[in-house]
């Protein structure tokens, strides 16, 4: 007997040790910290292949500035593209264009409050490339010009992006970020800055922040990719290493968000908002620490449970035919401050019943604290938190670099824990079965408060809606505590989704494509299967089922009264359950499939894993053959619709792409608007769209089904001939048609108002029927691509007037032969007019002249560098393989594309650009409404966002 009890105790101490132990460092990193106390992480990783990632964290935001820096952190960003020791004016941008970095796609930065992070993604196909990535790096580290000139300029573009952010929901959160921010440096520091400060600061001030802040002590270098990693230290030390510190720095302090024993209760309202929203934050009592043991981190990981199983029954309701809200869920984790958790709720609802959804919030809260979770709820979020760790698992070889470095710079700035996937894995999978209701249930009950509490609500305003007052929002805390609830009730979980049958399922003719490396199995029902088995990725299988028709092949008549619904035929659900039933069916499970009736097309996307490819072709069988009829779904539908959808025309941008659609579309009769309106819910016929929906559905021979991934023949043949070949076929075949109908051409001059802040859009348009021709299209693309270049250096650049924009060139085939080229761009009223010209005068420069070579060369290394790492993409494949199917391209154009790119000569974007940019140009712009210029000015702020990015 002792020697029972020895052992027991032996193992409950080796139990107690585990949990005491510190959660282990990614062994496959490399970190190491320099003598001047900047840190360096290098991870060897080849997916990409020859490519290298890049991220510079700097640990310093716009929480450090002083008040005559407000927005100056940010700015500095900026100026880290104009100028630098190694690449002085914009020598930087146009350097890494010419080797195959897309600016704002590839190249990019962001400022937060507490930290600045530049990232590079650098192609390894020259040599010097890796050197020069480093260079840049080093850079914008600490060799950053800051002359006069080049601060003078960029003033304008930063001006131009805080004019961005103007609007009904940088009004409403200028008055209740105080309250959500209470008593915190934070309320005073929005990375975009002060109006005031950006336009007057002089150039020593910038100067100072940099200064006292770009230095080795705060810097973490970051390196994945393609590379030998300790080639890459060696460089590190070399470079980075003989940087110093100021002799005297300036303490780098932490700031935190206070607590509070009073609820504080912000309701805002706009003319022009266009949602109405409620959230709710409980702020921890303790300040945040990061994770450092493993007991702490399975602490998170109960806490996650926690959380799952009342998203989940949040989710149930915004499922069911009266939900309380369009969206609504919650969430215990960070908050503006690094050092403050919360526990926060947030749903949008409808218009005037935000205090009914934060009601619903509270009680389900108060449930779940009140009464627990049941086991079955437990078992199933047990399944959704590994699943999602299983799949990252089983693709852990087939992670993209990208992918990686986002965590190693959250260790740097957040201490946030990174033992790579395979120890969390493993760790989850030992821990999940111990934990019990028990444990989940005290979690919900530490994370609500009573103190440290504030509500935030926003809105239209409207005469006719009513907003709650704060008392009537307090009182709800009380009504909540005192209610009368019951325990939740588990409904009966689905056992077969498709009861079971005896497969009729045959291959009538099979065919390979060696060059694609696809095999296509044509059914006895008709129906054609093409699958590509890949490596790219371990544990993924994408899918698509396509046939031609659509909308397009749907009268006039039926197709005004049937285009809204088609989105809500799949809210129903299938073979007799809800779609909440069916979301707790697939919990735990890696299955996405969504039906679609489109312009052109109906059918099915979907992704699934190898485990659970069963269950994704259970789900296609029953979308074809055992959708609901569900009036009371349809109705759900329309009210959350109606909650996203009502007010989006108070917003000036959309009601700008409204208006115009509604110019271009005038002789469309098909054409009712971009967004149902009351009316057009009226004359909607739900009956006649799911009688639409069933019928295209019942042809399973029309369709065309591709699946790309790492499939496993054997078993894919089988599910294929048990669901797919079993579908009922009715052996006719459509096809998509011209309607007849197009939109506006011509030469017109558009002018649209909206809104009350100084915001302009400008579109430029050509766009008219021209006969396909594979070669235009891809000059034409290119043209765009080497137009967004010249746009950005002329108006941003030299002009100084935007802060971003583009173009984009566009030939297709279907549903006929058309072509399109645009230029757009944001910019302020006063500047429109000159912007517009100053646009069209590099187009004409294009048509007289032509590209310039080094914009061209640029254009071929950016696609270059996309087309190696879409070819190692499974969703890059199958929409090419559907691509054929739709317009009969040569399907073969994935495998040339480079050389087509190749081949392009400087005359023939010209040739494009003088035959089709010289008609039918429509420029339309957005203008604010009257009286904008002698609105009063004042300091502004940026509309509320942790990140402001580049």
């Amino acid at each position: 007997m002792k020697k029972v009890l020895l052992s027991l105790g032996m193992v409950l101490m080796a139990s107690a040790n585990a949990f005491a132990q510190n959660i282990p460092m990614d062994a496959s990193v490399k970190t190491g910290t320099l003598p001047n106390g900047m840190k360096y992480y290098i991870k060897k990783n080849t997916l990409p292949e020859k490519k290298v990632d890049f991220r510079l964290a700097i640990n310093a935001g716009s929480i450090l500035e002083d008040e005559n820096q407000r927005g100056l952190a940010h700015f500095m960003e900026h100026m880290n593209f104009n100028g630098t020791k190694n690449f002085p004016d914009n020598k930087l941008v146009d350097f890494l264009q010419s080797i195959g970095v897309k600016f704002g796609q590839h190249l990019n930065a962001y400022t937060s409050f507490d930290e600045t992070v530049y990232m590079l993604p650098v192609p390894l196909d020259k040599p010097g490339n890796l050197d020069a990535g480093l260079k840049v790096m080093e850079d914008w580290a600490f060799n950053a010009l800051l002359t006069d000139e080049q601060i003078n300029k960029e003033r304008g573009v930063v001006l131009e992006e805080l004019r961005l952010g103007l609007g009904a929901d940088k009004r409403m959160s200028d008055k209740y970020l105080p309250k959500l921010l209470y008593k915190s440096q934070y309320a005073n520091r929005l990375p975009i800055g002060t109006k005031e400060v950006l336009q007057n600061f002089k150039p020593d001030v910038i100067r100072q922040f940099h200064k006292d802040w770009y230095r080795p002590d705060l810097m973490a270098i970051v390196v994945v990719g393609d590379i030998n990693v300790d080639e890459v230290e060696k460089k590190i030390k070399d470079n980075f290493g003989k940087y110093k510190n100021p002799s005297k720095p300036r303490e780098r302090k932490t700031f935190d968000l206070p607590n509070h024993q009073e609820t504080l209760v912000a309701i805002e309202t706009d003319p022009d908002a266009t949602s109405s929203m409620v959230q709710f934050v409980m702020k921890d009592s303790e300040a945040y620490t990061p994770d450092v043991t493993v007991e702490q981190y399975n602490q998170s990981l109960v806490e996650n449970l926690a959380t799952t199983m009342l998203n989940n029954r949040l989710r149930e309701l915004v499922n069911s035919n009266n939900p309380p809200f369009t969206f609504g869920s919650v969430y215990h984790g960070g908050s503006y401050a690094r050092t403050k958790e919360a526990f926060q709720g947030f749903a949008m609802v409808k218009e005037g019943n935000q205090l009914s959804a934060l009601n619903v919030l509270l009680e389900e809260t108060e449930r779940a604290k009140r009464f627990g979770f049941t086991q079955s709820e437990l078992d199933r979020a047990k399944s959704q938190v590994l699943s999602n760790l299983e799949r990252s698992y089983n693709n852990r070889d087939k992670t993209e670099s990208d992918m990686l470095v986002d965590e190693y710079v959250r260790n740097f700035l957040e201490q946030e824990p990174m033992p790579g996937i395979a120890w969390e894995y493993e760790d989850t999978k030992k821990f999940l079965p111990s934990v019990t209701l028990a444990q989940t249930n005290e979690v919900i009950k530490k994370m609500v408060k009573e103190d440290s509490r504030v509500i935030v609500i926003t809105g239209p305003k409207k005469d006719n809606v009513t907003m709650p007052t704060e008392a009537m929002v307090l009182k709800t805390f009380d009504n909540v505590k005192m209610a009368d609830l019951k325990p939740y009730e588990e409904k009966a979980a689905i056992k077969n989704l498709v009861k079971s049958f005896k497969s009729e399922g045959k291959i009538a003719k099979t065919e390979t494509d060696a060059k694609l490396g696809t095999t296509t199995w044509t059914l006895g029902n008709g129906a054609k299967v093409t699958f590509k088995k890949t490596d790219f990725k371990d544990d993924e299988i994408v899918f698509t089922a396509r046939s031609l028709g659509g909308n397009s092949i749907i009268p006039d008549a039926e197709y005004n009264k049937t285009q809204f619904a088609y989105s809500a035929l799949s809210e129903a659900g299938v073979n007799g359950f809800s779609k909440a039933d069916l979301t707790n069916y697939l919990a735990g499970k890696q299955v996405n499939v969504n039906p679609f009736i489109g312009p052109l097309t109906e059918g099915i996307n979907g992704r699934t894993s190898q485990k659970d490819l069963g269950t994704a072709m259970e789900m296609i069988y029953a979308y074809f053959t055992g959708l609901n009829y569900s009036p009371e779904a349809f109705n759900a539908f329309k009210t959350k619709q109606s909650a996203m959808l009502d007010n989006m025309l108070s917003n000036p941008q959309f009601y700008f792409s409204s208006e115009h659609a509604k110019f271009l579309n005038q002789k469309n009769p098909r054409f009712i608007g971009i967004i149902p309106m009351e009316k057009d819910w009226a004359a909607t016929d739900y009956k006649k769209a799911y009688d639409i929906y069933k019928e295209k559905f019942a042809n399973a021979g029309n369709f065309h089904f591709y699946f790309v991934g790492n499939i496993d023949e054997a078993t894919f043949k089988k599910e294929v001939l048990q669901y797919i070949g079993s579908l009922p076929s009715t052996g006719k075949e459509t096809k998509y048609k011209d309607t007849g109908y197009r939109q506006m051409m011509g030469d017109f001059t558009k002018v649209y108002k909206k809104g009350k802040d100084p915001k302009s859009m400008v579109q430029i348009v050509y766009a008219g029927e021209a006969p396909y021709n594979e070669k235009e299209a891809i000059a034409l693309e290119a043209l765009g691509e080497v137009a967004t270049i010249k746009v950005i250096e002329k108006l941003r650049e030299d002009e100084s007037g935007i802060y971003g924009g583009g173009a984009r060139g566009y030939m297709g085939k279907v549903p006929y032969n058309s072509y399109s080229f645009s230029i757009s761009f944001p910019c302020g009223p006063e500047n429109a007019d000159k912007l517009t010209k100053s646009a069209i005068a590099e187009l004409q420069k294009l048509i007289d002249k032509g590209p310039e070579q080094k914009d061209l060369d640029k254009y071929k290394e950016g696609e270059y560098n996309d087309d190696k790492t879409n070819m190692r993409d499974n969703m890059y494949w199958m929409n090419s393989l559907t691509k054929n199917q739709m317009d009969g391209t040569d399907k073969y154009e994935i495998l040339n594309y480079q050389e087509k790119v190749k081949a392009l000569t400087v005359k023939d974007l010209q040739d494009v650009a003088k035959k089709y940019l010289n008609k039918n140009r429509i420029v339309a712009t957005l203008m604010p409404e009257d009286g904008w210029e002698n609105a009063p000015k004042k300091a502004e702020t940026a509309t509320v966002k942790a990140t402001v990015v580049k």
